[in-house]
């Protein structure tokens, strides 16, 4: 078994698109429009479904919000510097939450950046997994 994706639900699909492919780096795999179920599926990833795991984002046509809800906690990307990771996504426009430093209690390099819809993306340096 293996994880294959994760699915967002997400407000504005080409303002998240812009976000994941544009700030993130990562690439749009592959987009179908559900005409008979008014929906789009969108899958970004940093490499093709066969070797990584990716993001669905679920666009359901006419749903301006999404209540986010308690239980949902963050995707994990890494990166090799997070402190580089973060100037470039505040360069880009993306939304810096938690600039990258230590964790509390520990000594790995995080930082967490959120997405136009709110949904939150951690950054792991490298080095430190």
């Amino acid at each position: 078994m293996r994880i294959l994706h994760t699915m967002l639900r997400v407000a504005d699909l080409e303002k998240s698109l812009s976000f994941y492919t544009g700030v993130l780096g990562m690439k749009l795999l592959r987009r179908t429009d559900y005409p008979d179920g008014k929906f789009t599926l969108a899958f970004v990833g940093f490499d093709d479904e066969t070797n990584s795991a990716e993001i669905e984002l679920t666009h359901n046509w006419g749903v301006a919000k999404y209540e986010l809800g308690n239980a949902f906690g963050h995707i994990a990307v890494e990166v090799e510097d997070a402190y580089a990771a973060c100037e470039k996504i505040k360069q880009l426009g993306g939304k810096v939450t938690r600039e990258a430093g230590p964790m509390k209690h520990g000594s790995t390099v995080i930082a967490f950046v959120e997405d136009p819809d709110g949904y939150k993306i951690e950054l792991i340096q490298k080095n430190a997994l």
